[in-house]
């Protein structure tokens, strides 16, 4: 998701994304450890999205003070 497209969100809807991308997180990575995960840049992905979307809460919070 790109940080145009986060900016649009609120942000109660950003912190429930931010949510389940964290449970995708835990579960790319469980399914890292077992040998069942076929596409590994999927976890950097989910990485970068939930920076993406803590940067620009983070932003709005700076910007609120």
């Amino acid at each position: 998701m790109k940080a145009n497209d986060i900016r649009e969100l609120t942000s109660v809807e950003i912190e429930s994304k931010v949510k389940s991308l964290k449970e995708e997180l835990f579960n790319l990575r469980f399914q890292l450890a077992t040998g069942q995960l076929e596409n590994t840049a999927r976890i950097r992905e989910v990485r970068k999205s939930i920076a993406r979307m803590k940067t620009v809460i983070r932003q709005r919070e700076i910007s609120a003070k």
